[in-house]
């Protein structure tokens, strides 16, 4: 009854979005007019995309500390409840999925058959803050984010965020300390790039990483377009980030999904309605991106298809 009940509510009639503008080419990236849809809606606090080696899709509700599964048939129902407010996602080889638990206040990693392992709660015997996004690299470790909570709805915390690295042995190295809000978090194909964005400014800076997981020379890789003004000046709210099979950037923002070439030029934008908080590749061929809003899952076929041999 319960699963009827989700089904009735999440699985709507995917439609057009009537009130955008035509969607621009992006060559290589998406072709012009494409019709973006709506895959669910009337959900509370989507986060975390992430795709599953059935050509699903996980993704989180924040709010109602779950994480869901779209399967077959456009059918989403609950893979887990009780999640500490898990946002970002990460689906690994095994069918186990890595999550930041923002309530929780912790890394976890969780097994096909729901046993949950705490990777990371603390960083030299304080507690983790509010953990929004993560990465896993080649060597079994994992870069993730740690802004500080937000005061109100729309309030920027007041001191900034750090970004961690825990070794596969456990161990967790401090990265940076000096992002007001870092947000979405990747790394380049070949593991030697760490990007992260900045919700609360302009900007995505990256990092040159180091053979024992540590990074070194952070600069700033590109400056987000359309801003808008923020609590602390003016913002593009980057949010979560993935890779296609080129090395492009794809940057979840308030105006969409900002495409950037691995050189850091901008290649345009994939219009969507709502600030974009995360998103990622999908689907059998992983040529359809799906984005989650607020309240509302979306999606659009592309002509680029997402990173082999990684889920984002």
């Amino acid at each position: 009854m319960r699963l009827g009940i989700l089904l009735l509510l999440f699985c709507r009639e995917m439609r057009a979005q009537p009130d955008l503008p035509k969607q621009a080419e992006i060559p290589g990236v998406i072709q012009a007019d494409a019709t973006l849809e709506v895959v669910a809606k009337g959900m509370r606090g989507l986060e975390g995309p992430t795709p599953s080696a059935d050509g699903g899709l996980y993704f989180t509700e924040i709010e109602a500390s779950r994480i869901h599964k779209l399967g077959s048939g456009d059918r989403i129902a609950v893979w887990r409840a009780g999640t500490g407010r898990a946002n970002g996602l990460y689906s690994l080889p095994d069918g186990s999925l890595l999550a930041a638990e923002a309530k929780g206040r912790r890394i976890v990693s969780i097994t096909p058959g729901g046993e949950v392992k705490v990777l990371a709660d603390m960083y030299r015997g304080a507690p983790l803050r509010s953990p929004n996004d993560l990465i896993p690299d080649r060597k079994g470790g994992i870069y993730f984010t740690d802004p500080a909570p937000r005061p109100g709805p729309n309030i920027a915390p007041k001191e900034p965020g750090n970004v961690y690295y825990i070794r596969a042995g456990g161990e967790v190295l401090l990265i940076d300390s000096e992002i007001h809000k870092p947000n979405g978090i990747t790394l380049s194909h070949d593991g030697r790039t760490l990007y992260v964005d900045d919700t609360e400014g302009e900007f995505v800076y990256a990092f040159d990483v180091q053979p024992d997981g540590s990074c070194r020379n952070k600069r700033t890789f590109v400056r987000l377009l359309e801003p808008e003004r923020g609590s602390l000046g003016m913002r593009c709210r980057g949010d979560g980030m993935a890779l296609d099979s080129e090395g492009r950037l794809y940057v979840g923002t308030g105006v969409g999904v900002q495409v950037i070439d691995p050189k850091g030029r901008h290649l345009g934008i994939i219009r969507v309605p709502s600030a974009v908080r995360n998103l990622a590749f999908a689907g059998r061929e992983r040529r359809t991106l799906y984005m989650t809003a607020l309240d509302t899952l979306y999606r659009v076929r592309l002509v680029s298809r997402g990173p082999l041999g990684r889920a984002k």
